[in-house]
């Protein structure tokens, strides 16, 4: 029996969620809604006639507030967000428990609220937000049991979202420290509150009860790395900060439950670059001295730990819901059919987001975490980085491979990239360039290829006819003195097409301060790219 149900979006969004919104509630209530024109006033109020109920509707959507029919449901999803507010002012971890689950008042958020649950125990450059994921599943339709794939799933966000959403998440990346964050953020989803209240309580108090660790002690967790691995950390740390850091992953690693462990050493990673002599805002790897009194790792960690532990906790004690399984694994992405080859015509949707072409150094940027964490030792850090699609480092011999498999096989891309390429070499063969700029047409060549690889593998993952959502932006360079726009979006609709992915839409996105993925080198917008897998 169909019944009117009143939907209210959430008053900060902005254009292109609010675009998304209405198509996510159009598909769950099988209605058609308008998008308003940009106005100063617009309304956040939208009537649907569904046979949906109010409180389904409530669980699913995204984007709004609060849906009423027979009665007024805030929806799920923003009372997970509204967990971050009870804790953002450092309250009592007992008292947690307390005022969570809500069953009265609820602290809604007034802004995007991107870092609820488990989403925010580490940073990570270039990571989408959560709540696009489960806006795209609802727009396709995807709910309970179905698979969700990321194949470069980076932080794990999208296999977060599906573990959330009841669904079977496959999340792969290359880089190791990333497996260890999103199989941490899954895993700590479905752990006992208490547990991890019992745990941070027992880690802060043995740290507040030790002194600073004198220069004779043996540095217990740092002597069991490899030896290349502890003499390049020695030129990063300074001998008081390693002491004091060895106390921490001495008593983290003595934790017996995994998700824990993992969690706390998180955290531990979180701070490693503050308390190192890494430049903190450089990507690259420069140094800068500091003075032992102006870092204090111990501080610190408890610092991160606390506000992690808060933010978790709080969502554990609101959350109280079954979740779905995972599988997150450490592989390259170009391998699809090896690494799932079980799941090949199997899953229902793809939501990633790939590296951009030369834009960000993903392994510099994690180095000193991958190293002391013990994730990737230092002999096998080039060779992992030169796998890196979008990577920026690659040697003469490479670079000359790359340009004679581009002389042999542009064929099989698209005009679009080939003209491209062509570009860059030629306007840099007219003048004399640096080693960066000189590499840049091998570079392109090399990730375009390595995109086509793993687009033809989403296509063998993907059920006939289900839909593929990538999102990508555009960057620049500078070729011959002169500005290049590398339409990334553009290009890569154009590769898709010669894999069987064809385009449904392109949904334009602003460009949002916390992803911070290009620096200099940034544009305005980003795109959702909704692709559909043609092939039977």
């Amino acid at each position: 029996m169909k019944k009117q149900i009143k939907c209210s979006l959430k008053p900060y969004i902005q254009p292109f969620e609010r675009k998304l919104a209405l198509a996510e509630l159009s598909t769950l209530t099988d209605s058609n809604l308008k998008l308003q024109k940009a106005k100063k006033s617009v309304a956040l109020g939208f009537t649907v006639v569904t046979t949906e109920s109010a409180e389904l509707l409530s669980k699913r959507l995204v984007y709004w507030e609060y849906v009423s029919g027979e009665k007024k449901y805030f929806t799920t999803q923003v009372q997970r967000e509204a967990t971050v507010n009870i804790v953002r002012n450092g309250i009592p971890i007992e008292q947690i428990a307390k005022l969570v689950p809500f069953n009265g008042e609820i602290p809604l958020p007034n802004r995007r609220c991107l870092r609820y649950g488990t989403h925010g125990i580490h940073e990570y450059r270039g990571k989408f937000f959560p709540q696009l994921v489960r806006a795209l599943m609802n727009i396709a339709g995807v709910y309970e049991n179905k698979i969700v794939a990321d194949p470069m799933s980076g932080s794990g966000t999208a296999i977060v979202e599906a573990v959330l959403g009841g669904c079977h998440g496959l999340g792969l990346d290359i880089n190791p420290l990333s497996v260890l964050i999103g199989q941490t953020k899954c895993s700590l989803l479905s752990i006992k509150p208490e547990d991890l209240a019992t745990a941070y309580e027992d880690v802060r108090q043995k740290l507040l009860s030790t002194s600073r660790a004198q220069s004779s002690i043996k540095l217990k967790y740092f002597s069991s790395l490899p030896t290349k691995d502890r003499e390049y950390l020695s030129g990063w740390f300074s001998e008081q900060v390693l002491r004091d850091l060895d106390q921490i992953a001495s008593i983290v690693h003595s934790l017996k439950g995994v998700p824990i462990r993992d969690f706390m050493r998180l955290s531990l990673s979180n701070i490693i670059r503050k308390v190192s002599w890494q430049k903190e805002d450089d990507l690259r790897v420069r140094k800068e001295i500091k003075a032992n009194e102006d870092i204090d790792p111990i501080k610190e960690f408890l610092e991160e730990l606390g506000r992690s532990v808060r933010t978790v906790l709080a969502f554990l004690y609101q959350n109280q819901r079954p979740t779905g399984l995972y599988d997150i694994r450490e592989g390259d992405a170009r391998g699809i059919t090896k690494h799932w080859n079980k799941w090949l015509g199997k899953v229902d949707i793809v939501i990633t987001s790939p590296p951009y072409a030369t834009a960000l150094p993903y392994l510099d940027t994690d180095r000193l975490s991958l190293c002391y964490l013990g994730l990737l030792p230092r002999s096998e850090y080039r060779g992992r980085d030169r796998k890196m699609i979008g990577n920026r480092e690659i040697t003469e011999r490479e670079r000359q491979y790359y340009l004679s498999l581009f002389q042999e096989k542009q064929s099989i891309l698209p005009d679009s990239v080939i003209k491209l390429i062509s570009k860059i070499e030629q306007l840099n063969s007219k003048i004399e360039v640096g080693f960066r700029r000189r590499n840049l047409p091998a570079l392109l060549s090399k990730y375009f290829f390595d995109i086509r690889e793993v687009f033809e593998g989403i296509t063998n993952l993907l059920k006939p006819g289900a839909p593929a959502f990538i999102i990508v932006g555009d960057n620049h360079t500078i070729a011959g003195g002169q500005r290049v726009t590398i339409e990334t979006s553009k290009l890569l609709v154009d590769v898709a097409a010669t894999v069987g992915l064809e385009l449904k839409e392109v949904i334009p996105m602003e460009m949002l301060s916390s992803r911070d993925i290009f620096k200099n080198n940034a544009v305005s917008t980003e795109a959702i790219l909704s692709f559909r897998n043609t092939i039977q």
